[in-house]
């Protein structure tokens, strides 16, 4: 690590030849600008001076804390890809305001929610995640990061989530206030509206036609008894939705290179492939405090929380196995730990038939009476584990679906989607993964260019959206409760065009994922993580062994200086650079050993590169090319 303030060691490339300045470059720095502009004018249409969110004076259920951390959270992602410094701040500022408010409104409690679960933690937590990306020298993050873990890892006697001896996260509603084994009616009052159009939860509900596929959870005399099994049935014990907790974990081990993290991580995953094999090798959802399968719930292994009956079916199945599968690769290097999402995949396809259409469609959920809801498989799960693995079988469990038309189309959807069973995922407005997969297949050339157009005309709908009347805050109904989602519906600053084009990676999984990327930028001479400003960069192949990365300089006034960094959290090693300039001759090739490289830009030039690198090598961090020398202190209070 480089002493207090010194660069470290690093290759060096220079690049001088000028390059016309291509429309992407313009439109990526066109879209960083406006997004700049976006999230002030965001933060000062919903807050007050202190940060806190011009609202309700009260907010009741164990729901809450996560949608507006949502709807603020990519402030820091901005900041991460070449947003300004005051965006920084922001980013920083509202996390503070949005926690002390939601701590007085009684959801979080030591800084983290009391108790939730993990789709909803796993959505909150990004922010957190974020910071770590955009602010990896910030002592009260790092110290936060290490009292979270310890709420999971069963260090924390406050908070006993965790069962050391069986592995085993011990309720799916868990938080900073322990495991909850008794909900009641206050904690789901916020959901009873929404969830009215929801399938119900259990399939022996008195007054309720489970065929329907429908249950009143506004009806007095059904709420009751929803909340009564679930106490029965479903808050004891584990489910595969705690998956999600390694992200939290692997954000601590990022921090401080604690090895324990690492082997937490390792661990919880290891408990689920032993889960799986014991169930004919199909993960259940259900496993009791004593580690049996289906042990509050007659031994059946599917009826459980967020499991394959409710209310989603496979999708909080394979979400969190993917992101912690993801998690332990990047921790290990070993790509077998992708192994448990992938034999889920494999498993759901085997039991998949045609449908009238001659189509392959696979069951996404499990009743009673079997298996149901056959739909084509979603190709965002395998695409998510060839963007890490870039092996040929993950490939191919892409190509096998026949993925529909209207989803190989980039797609900007008018409203913020809130349900995970659409057609298409457009939670954060991310819904464009599979046109970013074919672009790098080399069937979508044209996809840059309409990517950020698109990404352009959803900033201006959404502030658009945001200055109406309708997003005036003084005209909002305070009494209603899905008022919460607002932030999220009104919010102009969202960036997965940015993401996938400089990063050469698919955005975040939605419900906790880290942010993963084949490349990082830092800016030089600005010191700070970013691109610098007037620098486009696009990443438009990646393979095992290499990516396609071309910057452009686009000032004629400042050379500019970008590090490079193979990863998100320098994972990788560059080993070798091959050099074009803008017609695709080779100009020639230099070494570029190390996880960092820094490319220097001459006043409106232009490079080319081919990258060769060693892909997961190195121990992820958040170390910078000029960490701190204080970077692991941390502060202990009185004993």
């Amino acid at each position: 690590m480089p002493l207090s303030g010194e660069r470290a060691e690093m290759p060096i490339l220079q690049a001088d030849t000028l390059w016309a300045p291509p429309q992407w470059a313009l439109t990526e720095r066109l879209l960083i600008d406006t997004l700049n502009e976006a999230a002030s004018e965001f933060v000062a249409r919903y807050t007050r001076p202190d940060g806190t969110l011009i609202w309700r004076d009260n907010w009741p259920g164990m729901d809450g804390s996560d949608d507006p951390y949502e709807a603020f959270m990519y402030l820091s992602l901005l900041y991460t890809i070449g947003g300004s410094e005051e965006v920084k701040r922001l980013s920083g500022f509202m996390w503070e305001a949005l926690t002390w408010q939601w701590t007085a409104y009684g959801q979080i409690h030591n800084e983290f929610d009391g108790y939730y679960d993990w789709m909803h933690h796993g959505e909150g937590y990004l922010y957190f995640y974020f910071l770590g990306m955009s602010d990896p020298e910030s002592l009260k993050n790092r110290q936060r990061t290490v009292k979270f873990a310890a709420m999971y890892t069963g260090d924390d006697p406050a908070a006993p989530n965790y069962d050391k001896e069986l592995r085993l996260i011990r309720s799916p509603i868990t938080g900073s206030r322990g495991p909850r084994f008794d909900m009641t009616e206050e904690d789901w009052i916020t959901h009873r509206g929404v969830l009215d159009h929801y399938p119900a939860p259990f399939e022996d509900l008195d007054g309720v036609d489970y065929a329907s596929g429908t249950c009143r959870w506004s009806d007095d005399l059904i709420y009751r008894q929803i909340i009564q099994r679930m106490n029965e049935r479903k808050a004891k014990g584990d489910v595969p939705l705690n998956l999600n907790a390694t992200g939290l974990i692997t954000h601590a081990f990022l921090f401080t290179g604690d090895e324990a993290y690492r082997m937490w991580v390792l661990g919880y995953l290891d408990a689920w492939r032993e889960r799986t094999a014991s169930n004919g090798g199909l993960t259940p959802d259900n496993v009791g405090l004593s580690g049996k399968i289906g042990e509050y719930n007659d031994g059946k292994w599917w009826g459980g929380y967020y499991g394959w009956r409710w209310p989603h079916g496979f999708l909080t199945i394979i979400e969190p196995m993917i992101n912690a599968s993801m998690n332990a690769l990047l921790l290990t290097g070993d790509k077998s730990q992708l192994d448990l999402a992938r034999s889920q995949l494999d498993m759901n396809w085997s039991l998949g038939k045609e449908d009238q259409e001659g189509r392959w469609v696979t069951p996404n959920k499990h009743t009673d009476a079997g298996w149901t809801d056959y739909r084509i498989p979603n190709a965002v799960y395998p695409i998510h584990l060839w963007s890490v693995s870039m092996s040929e079988e993950d490939l191919q469990r892409v190509r096998r679906i026949a993925i529909p038309e209207f989803l190989r189309q980039i797609d900007i959807p008018v409203v913020s989607g809130r349900n995970p069973d659409s057609g298409k995922e457009t939670k954060h407005f991310i819904g464009n993964l599979i046109p970013w997969f074919l672009f790098m297949q080399g069937e979508f050339p044209e996809y840059p260019q309409r990517i950020l157009d698109a990404n352009y005309r959803l900033i201006a709908q959404q502030l658009g959206k945001m200055r109406s009347e309708a997003g005036d805050p003084a005209n909002w109904d305070w009494e209603d409760i899905n008022g919460i989602h607002t932030w999220q519906e009104m919010c102009p600053v969202y960036m997965e065009s940015l993401v996938q084009l400089t990063f050469g990676a698919p955005a975040h999984i939605s419900h906790g994922g880290l942010q993963h990327a084949r490349i990082r930028y830092y800016d030089g001479l600005g010191r700070r993580p970013g691109l610098p400003e007037s620098v486009g960069a696009l990443i438009d192949r990646i393979s095992e062994t290499s990516v396609t990365l071309t910057l452009v300089n686009l000032s004629l006034f400042e050379e500019k200086e970008v590090i490079l960094q193979g990863g998100s959290f320098g994972e990788h090693a560059f080993r070798k650079a091959e050099l074009y300039d803008e017609a695709g001759s080779r100009t020639g090739s230099a070494d570029a050993s190390g996880k960092w490289l820094l490319v220097r830009l001459g006043r409106g030039a232009g490079v080319k590169l081919e990258l060769q690198m060693d892909r997961y090598v190195n121990a992820p961090s958040y170390e910078t090319p000029w960490q701190q020398a204080d970077s692991t202190l941390m502060l202990r209070g009185r004993t």
